[in-house]
């Protein structure tokens, strides 16, 4: 599954909003994941993790002008890859919402 989002905004200043999003979100749902582990390698944040016993994992890269969300689902999460899809496409979205 690949989502790729205008971040409106330089290298720097995405990667930071996806390190505060990143830390809020293992804030907010880390008690229900395990082996989860995240870096990032250049303009590349690299994750995995498992939920219930289901793994996923994927990378995060920031370009100059988008961040491209590419990442593995299990194959039981499968038949709702669209809508999974489609909610991160909005979180990200949301994330680079352009200064007016």
């Amino acid at each position: 599954m690949r989502v790729a989002v205008p971040h409106h905004t330089d290298k720097t200043t995405a990667q930071r909003k996806i390190n505060e999003r990143v830390t809020q979100l293992f804030g907010q749902y880390g008690h229900y994941l395990s082996e989860s582990t995240h870096s990032w390698d250049g303009d590349r944040l690299v994750f995995s993790g498992s939920a219930k016993g289901f793994k996923a994992n994927g990378t995060i890269e920031v370009t100059e002008t988008e961040v491209i969300i590419d990442g593995k689902l299990p194959l039981i999460a499968r038949p709702f890859e669209s809508r999974i899809k489609h909610t991160i496409e909005r979180e990200a979205a949301s994330m680079f919402v352009p200064s007016s």
